[in-house]
């Protein structure tokens, strides 16, 4: 239901937006569009290699993997693999839930969310370029070890 009351008060702020200034609005949209055409494909990818994994992947196995009993090899794991995956956040954090609905452990997907979204192994090439490889390489290393600092937490905090 809440979502039917954001969507109406975001229709009556577009129009009152349209009616104040027509010219402004339609660009505003227009880019919205655009930046809606050049997420989509990464969107749609991300969803089909999410879909095919919970389709291959199991609860059993998910839970047996990543799972609160998989402990710190769980975590190690997650947190590996989120920092070599290259996922926008507006697909993280849903597949972030849909794991945890499969069996994931709370400590598993905090080390994969954060270093999925600190940790950026596939970037490393680029950030060398921009920054140096000195910085790059701690500031990832650095960021990897705070991935485990934050899982240890949500497992202190919720487990």
């Amino acid at each position: 239901m809440s979502n039917y009351i954001l969507y109406g008060f975001t229709i009556i702020l577009l129009a009152v937006s349209f009616f104040k200034d027509k010219n402004k609005t339609k660009t505003a949209l227009m880019k919205a569009w655009k930046s809606f055409e050049n997420i989509l494909p990464q969107f749609l990818v991300v969803l089909l290699l999410v879909g095919l994994m919970l389709a291959v992947l199991n609860p059993q196995l998910i839970s047996k993997i990543i799972g609160s009993d998989s402990g710190w090899f769980g975590v190690a794991l997650s947190g590996v693999v989120g920092a070599i995956t290259l996922i926008p956040g507006f697909v993280a954090f849903p597949l972030a839930a849909m794991l945890l609905k499969g069996g994931a452990g709370y400590m598993q997907i905090g080390a994969f969310v954060s270093s999925l979204m600190m940790v950026g192994i596939v970037t490393l090439p680029v950030e060398i370029k921009y920054f140096g490889r000195k910085l790059s390489i701690m500031r990832n290393a650095l960021a990897f070890i705070f991935s485990f600092i934050v899982a240890l937490v949500i497992g202190l905090a919720v487990g």
